[in-house]
């Protein structure tokens, strides 16, 4: 049975629609026009127990309006949707018990107050007593390599500290579900790597389900299998992210290193050439032709090295945002 579960969910806005200019403006105040904006159309996916799955768009293309209809904090215009057996909107007591959505850009920790304090502010809300406070967070923080951190105030926490102990505040209550909507967002590489540790070893030992938006392709590459393309509100793809490079990327990209640079052969022969360094030099070469010309490479040239790999990711679905259609 799945735990997330989507049905035709659509979200629409209504927006006053002006012209610029004073006459547009003295025209709106006399007669306002409204426009309708379609953010999520048709939105239908099933997500199961244990997964995590990557949701990716472009900016604008209805990813955080989801999560807001999954989370329950806004009403979809249509559809449906299930969370953990909830209606999310309903916003009951035990949906809530079984969420948690961390947003990147947004904090819920007291600026001027250690997190300790927050935790406590949690455990309250949520119910939980001192003992199972206490052997949550330390448990959390062990995952999460915090100790003094968590009774300094927060405003004298790095980013990346502050993004841990806030991870460590919406998991208090430990919940099936986790809507991280770019929960990396400004850190740097080092804090990126323990944030996605975590977050893998918490849906190790947890089994927590966990939907998570990124623009940090990398995020999505180290801790989903599974993804989610959305484009202007619709859902464009949803399958393996190994697929996706198979199906949308037909060539992939060769390497070599030249033994000595007399006598450079006329590349192009080979496939496109993306760059030229000296002895280095990038191909691109389709799949389909691909065993062949290595083969041709190897006997033609004197070869140092030879490197075979696919495209970047982020460049393959980049691509299908731009051409708007994964079909």
């Amino acid at each position: 049975m799945a735990l997330i579960e989507t049905h035709n969910l659509s979200k629409q806005y209504r927006t006053a629609d002006k012209a610029p200019t004073l006459a547009g403006t003295i025209r709106h105040f006399l007669r306002r026009r409204y426009r309708t904006v379609e953010a999520v159309k048709d939105v239908s996916f099933s997500i199961e127990r244990g997964e995590m799955v990557g949701f990716l768009g472009p900016n604008g293309a209805g990813k955080t309006t989801c999560l807001k209809m999954l989370t329950g904090l806004i009403c979809p215009t249509s559809g449906t949707a299930s969370v953990a057996g909830h209606t999310p909107f309903r916003r009951e007591h035990p949906f809530l018990r079984q969420i948690t959505l961390v947003m990147g850009q947004k904090q819920q920790l007291i600026w001027d107050l250690p997190p300790a304090d927050s935790f406590r502010i949690n455990a309250a809300v949520y119910e939980l007593s001192d003992d199972v406070l206490k052997t949550r967070v330390g448990e959390l923080a062990e995952m999460l390599s915090l100790s003094t951190q968590l009774s300094q105030p927060v405003r004298k926490l790095s980013l990346g500290e502050r993004m841990k102990a806030e991870l460590l505040a919406a998991l208090l209550h430990r919940p099936d579900v986790l809507f991280l909507d770019e929960p990396t967002l400004g850190l740097d590489v080092n804090a990126q790597a323990a944030v996605r540790e975590f977050l893998r070893d918490y849906n190790r030992r947890f089994g927590a389900t966990v939907l998570l938006t990124s623009h940090y392709m990398a995020d999505i590459t180290a801790l989903c299998q599974r993804i989610l393309l959305i484009h202007k509100g619709q859902v464009i793809y949803d399958g393996a992210l190994d697929r996706i490079v198979q199906r949308f990327a037909p060539y992939r990209e060769v390497k070599i290193e030249l033994a000595n640079v007399e006598g450079q052969a006329d590349f192009t022969r080979y496939g496109e050439v993306l760059a030229q360094d000296g002895r280095v030099v990038t191909l691109m070469i389709q799949r389909r032709n691909l065993t062949e010309t290595v083969a041709t490479l190897m006997r033609e040239l004197e070869l140092a090295d030879l490197t075979i790999t696919d495209p970047p990711v982020e460049q393959i679905i980049g691509r299908i945002f731009t051409k708007g259609n994964a079909a």
